[in-house]
């Protein structure tokens, strides 16, 4: 049976993991909301007042930690092209991924309308 104290260990130190990260979103957020206007780079809606909350940032590199000074990795993204960035990017990961037997694939060969001429001639 683990002990209590392991247990509490272990939320400490997600919870300190989870201030620090959510410090260091703050951070570059400001910023980015300070260096570009509060509309999205995808879609071109405008954010201002309590909608500017569904405003986020964007890393181009998808690398939380490189935030340069200048914005050049960031752009800001209704949270609905947020997420659509990265789905669309999981997809191409996951289909670009080498099978892992090392295998490649084949293509079918199957034709469903094989033989459907002389079917229709047949019955013409």
């Amino acid at each position: 049976m683990p002990s209590n104290k392991s247990s509490d260990s272990d939320r400490q130190f997600i919870s300190q993991l989870r201030r620090e990260q959510e410090k260091r979103m703050q951070g570059y957020r400001e910023r980015a909301l300070k260096m570009f206007p509060p509309i999205c780079g995808r879609c071109g809606r405008e954010f201002e007042g309590k909608r500017l909350r569904e405003l986020t940032v964007h890393h181009k590199d998808h690398n939380h930690d490189n935030n340069p000074p200048d914005g050049s990795n960031w752009e800001l993204l209704c949270v609905y092209c947020h997420d659509n960035e990265h789905d669309r990017n999981s997809v191409a990961d996951w289909s670009d991924d080498p099978l892992p037997s090392g295998e490649s694939t084949s293509v079918s060969t199957y034709n469903p309308f094989a033989g459907l001429d002389s079917l229709l001639k047949k019955k013409g």
